[in-house]
């Protein structure tokens, strides 16, 4: 009979153990507290494209769920939404998903301040927020991730300092906090890479007390006079310092002489191409592309079939393929890879676009190059430009033209502003923005891009463009900037409207170069339906129509120091300060060109007539 007792109560105490396990995840409701945290944070976010529709809160677990990864126990150990354009805000219930390990939200339009409640999360080891427009400041409680190795903050709208909590984080490899609005001195963080450029209030003159620049600084260096310096009376550790930073220079010696040998090898063999202009013979930085083979890429293309051909333009051919594992992808195949020309072409883009990554900006996904071949290997855009959609069936509502409109300048936007070192477009245009699955608009073919040095804000080159979208000032002296692209996304604006290339909307409206001029003729007699796309048929909205006029005209203003920069030109098409602006310059215009002789369309005539300025770039006359 005891022994009999003695079983009972020890399978009771199993079903008890099990029963406590299988609800320690359960809020007194019964529902599991990591579906109600997720639940919160979908309550919080919008999902355009509905990646999270599967989320349902009425879910036992939710390991089946998209974006979500469990451990073998079936806890939530990952998070991962990257480049889903999703907007709203990150709900603090994050804070209670206690066992995440990785957090991926970069590449998404997420607003609000970073949840202090992330800092609840004691086993996470990555976080990555770069890219949103996170604001307010980075909370301290960061500081208790004390498992963090990988941390991205960059790219966003966070402002203050940066809490001096942040250099307990003794496990913290790398740190990325560059471009925001942070201000203040910089803590001494334990990264041992780590990055704060971007942010002009840190150190603006580098004579403030503790401060200590925006360089990127290894843990082992003083961040100042004081702090980090080695103390008196310990001239024993001085000399093991010494002696170790002795080591250490010589085997960076060493190192460097070797790399220096290898380079000279490689370039012997002609296996690395050097020699970009305007970027002093440095090395071409390739980042994490794909380098194909020259034969998968011909069984891709159908041997580079003429039935795969996409468009054609001055420097080559661009081709559909498929990959091994069906990836569709659009080959740009230049016409000589060993020519100057084509060369320099496949070396610009290359490094341009592995420098440069925006949602925004069409990405690389690798390249090719043999002794006579150079490729590049896009992503395939099933919608194609821009210009070519524009005359295909069903047209372009006016919602996705200005939508279009705003991805391209935002694109624009970062290349400006966001990329370091600078990049400059040239030949802005509707033909080079291509649209994705989603109509989103996507700035393509770089190939007429130029590096902007820092001492420098312009370059002098041979004039490159398209014909009707040349500022005036890069025709006449040569010197490109920001404002030359400026100009073109103008013009681009103007194609939205009318539905018609520059040169096109120029001959139909028998202006004979006067175009800007009519344009600004007919918005001043409120005549702005003559603008208009024939194929809308009033299907769009009369006040959007006349700020999007107003914009293109600030854009396109003969003085590149009037135009307006491309991150005023994305909050003006935001809604934010047009009317200012416009009003500025008004009152701009009605005083300096009253003493001028020569009009605008005098001086702007002759850039919409002269064909042999035109640089082949891709038409596109279908998807890309």
């Amino acid at each position: 009979m005891r022994e009999r007792t003695a079983e009972v109560g020890f399978w009771f105490l199993i079903f008890s153990w099990v029963w406590t396990s299988a609800n320690c995840m359960l809020s007194p409701k019964g529902v599991n507290f990591e579906v109600q945290a997720l639940m919160g944070i979908k309550a919080s976010l919008k999902d355009p494209h509905g990646v999270l529709d599967n989320w349902d809160g009425n879910a036992v677990d939710p390991c089946s769920w998209t974006m979500v990864t469990c451990s073998s126990e079936s806890l939530v150990i990952g998070l991962g939404t990257p480049s889903q354009n999703l907007s709203g805000s990150l709900s603090p219930s994050i804070g209670n998903l206690t066992n995440l390990q990785i957090v991926l939200l970069q590449n998404n339009d997420i607003t609000g301040p970073i949840p202090p409640e992330i800092g609840r999360l004691s086993k996470l080891q990555t976080l990555d927020l770069s890219n949103n427009f996170f604001s307010c400041q980075v909370p301290s409680s960061l500081a208790n991730l004390r498992s963090l190795q990988y941390l991205r903050l960059n790219n966003n709208s966070l402002y203050g300092a940066i809490p001096e909590s942040l250099a307990n984080m003794t496990n913290l490899v790398f740190l990325d906090l560059s471009f925001n609005n942070l201000s203040g001195h910089v803590p001494r963080l334990p990264a041992k890479t780590f990055s704060i450029v971007g942010n002009p209030l840190i150190c603006p003159t580098g004579s403030e007390n503790e401060c200590f620049g925006t360089a990127l600084m290894p843990m082992s260096m003083p961040l100042n006079g004081s702090e980090g310096a080695l103390p008196l009376g310990r001239p024993k550790s001085h000399r093991v310092a010494l002696a170790l930073g002795v080591t250490l220079g010589f085997i960076c010696f060493l190192l460097l002489l070797l790399g220096l040998l290898l380079q000279w090898r490689q370039r012997r063999n002609k296996h690395m191409f050097f020699d970009v202009k305007d970027r002093h013979h440095e090395e071409v930085s390739l980042g994490n592309l794909r380098r194909f083979q020259f034969r998968e890429l011909q069984l891709a293309t159908d041997n580079f079939s003429s039935k795969n051909i996409l468009g054609k333009g001055g420097f080559g051919h661009v081709y559909k393929g498929h990959l091994r594992d069906g990836t569709a992808v659009a080959v740009k195949r230049l016409k000589d890879g060993s020519a100057v020309g084509g060369d320099r072409q496949f070396q610009t883009e290359v490094e341009m676009i592995s420098l440069a990554v925006h949602r925004n900006l069409l990405r690389l996904y690798g390249f090719s190059m043999t002794a006579t071949e150079r490729l590049l290997v896009y992503p395939y855009m099933s919608n194609g430009s821009v210009a070519s959609r524009m005359k295909a069936k069903p047209i372009l509502d006016w919602g996705t033209r200005k939508r279009i409109a705003l991805g391209a300048a935002r694109g624009l936007l970062y290349l400006h502003e966001q990329c370091d070192p600078k990049i400059i477009h040239r030949d802005v245009k509707a033909a080079n923005i291509l649209l994705d699955e989603c109509c989103e608009a996507v700035v393509g073919d770089f190939g007429l891009a130029k590096l902007l040095d820092h001492q420098d804000s312009h370059v002098t080159t041979a004039v490159r463009g398209t014909v009707g979208h040349i500022a005036p000032e890069y025709l006449s002296t040569g010197q490109s900037s920001e404002k030359t692209d400026v100009f073109g996304f103008g013009i681009l604006l103007l194609e939205l409207i009318t539905g018609q290339r520059a040169l096109e909307f120029g001959k139909a409206a028998n202006q004979k170069g006067a175009m800007l001029d009519w344009v600004r003729k007919i918005h001043l007699e409120k005549k702005l339906d003559l603008l208009v796309d024939k194929d809308l048929k009033n299907n769009y909205d009369r006040i959007e129509l006349e700020e999007m006029v107003q914009v293109a005209l600030l854009c396109t203003q003969y003085l590149p120091g009037l135009r307006p920069k491309m991150s005023e030109v994305v909050r003006m098409l935001e809604g934010d300060g047009l009317a200012e602006r416009w009003e500025a310059s008004q009152r701009v215009e009605s005083s300096k060109y009253k003493s001028y002789d020569l009009s605008s369309s005098e001086r702007y005539s002759d850039l919409t007539n002269d064909s042999s300025l035109l640089v082949q770039a891709i038409e596109l006359s279908g998807p890309r």
